[in-house]
Order: structure tokens, then C-alpha cells, then sequence
């Protein structure tokens, strides 16, 4: 991916930023910067009327395709809206997991029925979704999924078991759901891909009051429910191929939208090191610097991670491997800086807007290395298919 910028994209460029100093204003002022990792619970039917407000000016799913419903950006320009939506505050999106994860899916892999009935409504705001992945025995090791799901005489699927971990599953309208529809297989074997709707009979949503205080993580009960007959994503079976295309796509361009908020924390913390005084300490200048110069790589990896392929379009290689590892590991430790700048501030809940930020990413950086796939699961992916290395040895089954 190309490092200058053309006339065209410095145009494109403030025309989004235009956009966003003119509409995130008024009712909406009180979003910036809200509504991320660790504060995902902040006034959320505000943050829907804002997924309308940007469906509006048309800046909702601006990497699809124009056949569906979206702008067909290319790369270079999704990366500066996502790099001018984050620098100018725009709060985290109530619709992520539809455009960035579910939609994306539908186009590679559903029906033309499943991409008229779902696709507009995620494009104009007005649907919102929530993954249903782990579960209680299957975080990490996604293969391990014992939700189990079995077709009716009608067509219709009935769903049983449990996930867990899954964002702002009370605040969705529906949840795609990985379930073993072949009984007795194992693995990656015998899976499907369901969509059902959140309010029916048969689910029940639990909040999971987390470390700092909030509750967007839930645990989903499945006893019977329905997913339509239609409502299967590919084959029976093809549960699997369905949901690994899904997390190649969660590494994608956003990543530059989630670095400029990484950004946007560090200066939170460069001021609080200022208004300390421990600004002054060379040790914590140091950690500064390192964080600092740490945000560049990852930054210049991510654009060498998002280059076309030489076959043209976004396929992505090798350098995605060590994607997630590194920044996770980066956001704890810029968590574990923020305390250390803070001192004793740290130490007692505070709703000083100065410390309470600062407060919630340390706790929320603290499971960063776990969900999306721990350190240890990331590492053997990186030796595994990035090095060639021979596969840990597996228990047997």
C-alpha cells in the first residue's frame, strides 16, 4: 500500500473531516470518543441514532461494493476514513459486527435472498448484530463448539447450548452462531453457520459484569430456538469455511481507525505524565518514547499487511499473523503505563474524567491477550502457518 497520498485522497481526506466536525456536534458531541473497548455500554441508543446519522451521509459499510449498498472505497481510501473518523473522536460503532464482520460474510458466502433481506438494513443503520462464537469450553479452541443445531421437517433449525463473551449481544437484533449440526463430529468438522433473531422464544441473555464495572459481554442460552430455513449460511457442514473467512476479514482496515484511538490513549496519558510532574522521570519518558515508537510499527505494518496482493484485491499474507499479537501486547503495557503515570490516583475508582479513562483501559487492556485468540494460541499460529513449524502435539480426542 502506497505511503503518499494523491491530491484526490487529501480531497477525500477533508472531506471526511469536514463531515465529522459538521454532524458529531449538537446531541452527538457527547459521543466522542466513547463507546470503545472498555466502554462499550456508553449511551448506546444514541450511538444507534449516530449508525443512522452516517448511514445519512452515506459513510456506513464504505468498503463494500456499490451492488451492495456500499461505496466500493478502495483500500487506501477506507484507511483514511477510518484514520479521520477516529481522529476526530467518532464513538465506537454500534454496528461494527454487522459491517465489519456478518455483512462482509453475506457478500463472500450468502444467498442472494440473505443479501437483500440483511444487507440494507445493515447499510442504513437499522439492525444490529452480535457474534456468537465461544463458548464456555471453546474460546481460543473455536473447533471445540458444543452448541449443537438440527434441522425440522419444515427446514427450520432448532439451536441448543450456550455462548459466551459476546458484545452487546442486549443490545442486537440478531446473532450469527457457529453449531455442530453433525452429531458425533469433531473439530472443525460437521459445523454450520446460522443467523437467528435475538427476541424469541428459546434465547436468554445474561450481562457479565466485567473488572471495570460495566457489563457488554453476555452469556446467550439457546434452548430450541429458530433460525429459518433460509437462514443457514453455505451448506450444512460448512460452518467452518464460513467462519475463518469471517476472522480473516476481522483483521482488516479498521485496525488503522482502532490505531488512531491507541493514539488518541497515549496522549491521554502524555498529559496525565505532564500534569503529574512524572513527565519528568526518565524512566517513564522512556516507556513514553517506546510507546510512541511502538504505534509507528504498528502502523507500517498494518499498511505492508493491507497491500494488494500481485493478483490484485486484499488478500492477506503473513505480516496479518503477527497482528493481534502485537498489539495487544502494546495495549497492556500502555494500560500498565497509564497507572504508573496516574500513582496513587490510580488506586480508587475515580469519575474524574482526567483519571477514569485512563482507569478503564488498564482494566480492559488486561484481556486484551485473551479474547479474539490468547497470546499462546497467537504464537502457535504465527510458528505454525507463518514459520512452517510442526504443530503442537494435540491431545488425543
Amino acid at each position: 500500500m502506497r505511503l503518499d497520498e494523491t491530491p484526490e485522497d487529501q480531497a477525500f481526506r477533508a472531506e471526511v473531516a469536514q463531515w465529522m466536525q459538521e454532524h458529531l456536534n449538537g446531541r452527538f458531541a457527547a459521543l466522542k470518543h466513547r463507546g470503545g473497548p472498555g466502554d462499550e455500554e456508553a449511551d448506546p441508543a444514541l450511538r444507534k441514532d449516530w449508525e443512522r446519522e452516517l448511514a445519512a451521509g452515506g459513510w456506513t459499510c464504505v468498503g463494500w461494493p456499490q451492488s451492495c449498498g456500499g461505496r466500493g472505497l478502495s483500500i487506501e481510501r477506507q484507511v483514511i476514513f477510518h484514520e479521520e473518523y477516529a481522529r476526530a473522536g467518532g464513538p465506537g460503532r454500534m454496528g461494527h459486527i454487522g459491517e465489519g464482520l456478518i455483512g462482509p460474510a453475506l457478500i463472500e458466502f450468502g444467498s442472494p435472498a440473505q443479501k437483500q433481506r440483511f444487507l440494507p438494513r445493515i447499510v442504513d443503520g437499522t439492525e444490529f448484530w452480535a457474534q456468537g462464537y465461544s463458548e464456555p469450553g471453546a474460546g481460543s479452541d473455536l473447533a471445540n463448539v458444543q452448541t449443537r443445531c438440527w434441522q425440522e421437517p419444515d427446514g427450520s433449525w432448532r439451536v441448543q447450548g450456550q455462548k459466551i463473551w459476546t458484545s452487546l449481544a442486549h443490545e442486537s437484533d440478531w446473532i450469527f452462531v457457529i453449531a455442530r449440526s453433525e452429531p458425533g463430529s469433531k473439530g472443525s468438522k460437521g459445523l454450520s453457520f446460522l443467523l437467528l433473531k435475538l427476541d424469541q422464544p428459546g434465547i436468554e441473555i445474561r450481562p457479565i459484569r466485567q473488572l471495570g464495572g460495566g457489563s457488554e459481554f453476555n452469556e446467550v442460552f439457546f434452548d430450541g430456538a429458530v433460525a429459518e430455513a433460509d437462514h443457514i449460511v453455505g451448506a450444512p457442514g460448512e460452518g467452518w469455511k464460513v467462519a475463518m473467512g469471517l476472522l480473516q476479514i476481522e483483521r482488516g482496515v479498521s485496525t488503522l481507525g482502532q490505531q488512531m484511538h491507541f493514539a488518541y490513549e497515549l496522549d491521554l496519558v502524555i498529559q496525565a505524565a505532564r500534569r503529574s510532574g512524572r513527565g519528568d522521570d526518565p524512566a517513564i519518558r522512556a516507556r513514553i518514547a517506546e510507546a510512541w515508537g511502538g504505534l509507528q510499527v504498528m502502523r507500517y505494518n498494518a499498511l505492508r499487511m493491507l497491500s494488494p496482493s500481485e493478483g490484485g484485491g486484499l488478500q492477506l499474507g503473513r505480516e496479518a499473523l503477527i497482528y493481534k499479537y502485537y498489539w495487544s501486547n502494546w495495549h497492556r503495557d500502555l494500560g500498565k503505563l497509564a497507572m504508573d503515570v496516574l500513582g496513587p490516583d490510580a488506586d480508587v475508582i475515580s469519575d474524574d474524567p482526567a483519571i477514569r479513562p485512563l482507569q478503564q483501559l488498564f482494566f480492559f487492556s488486561r484481556a486484551d491477550t485473551i479474547y479474539a485468540g490468547t497470546n499462546e494460541i497467537q504464537l502457535n499460529i504465527i510458528a505454525e502457518r507463518g514459520l512452517g513449524m510442526p504443530r503442537e502435539p494435540r491431545p488425543a480426542a
